[in-house]
């Protein structure tokens, strides 16, 4: 296995066990979830909230199995783009900023996703085994489309909740 090749398979086994953990805490309480969604200002919390947890066990799944890389890497930084305007620009840079956390985190994966969408996922992957090549210039345009996807998702969904004194 080359240097490249390793390094896609860390970075890609990394984000998958994140966005599992992520899928998993958003699945295991859906009414929370839901609540949560709600206070944040998204409408139809409850279909947020599914398909939240589903997006992102399907993510993590799909990292970790290198397959669809570039479409998993997309779906990836929808998931961050909609986090970081949603949430995180209201509270600065800095994770460690209370009580919504910066944005450091969310922007660090969805930079890593791109990377991930245009170098590709390495030979230690199932789009190697299957011939599958959705890098570079084809994985941007995917990105792109997650991107697209995210900004079509907040503009029908999401509504600056306003704030109680």
């Amino acid at each position: 296995m080359e240097t490249v090749d390793f390094a896609m398979l860390a970075l890609r086994v990394w984000l998958g066990v994140v966005m599992i953990a992520h899928g998993i805490n958003h699945a295991r309480s859906i009414p929370g979830t839901t609540n949560w969604f709600r206070k944040v200002g998204f409408r139809a919390p409850r279909l947020n909230a599914l398909l939240s947890a589903g997006n992102e066990l399907a993510i993590g799944l799909a990292l970790l199995a290198g397959l669809l890389t570039s479409v998993a890497a997309a779906g990836l930084a929808a998931t961050m783009v909609v986090a970081f305007w949603s949430i995180h620009r209201f509270a600065g840079f800095f994770v460690f900023h209370r009580p919504d956390e910066g944005y450091e985190y969310v922007v660090t994966l969805a930079v890593v996703a791109l990377a991930i969408a245009i170098v590709g996922p390495g030979s230690a992957s199932l789009d190697d085994v299957f011939g599958i090549d959705l890098s570079g210039a084809t994985g941007a345009l995917i990105y792109g489309a997650g991107l697209v996807a995210a900004g079509l998702q907040l503009a029908v969904f999401w509504r600056k909740p306003e704030v109680s004194e």
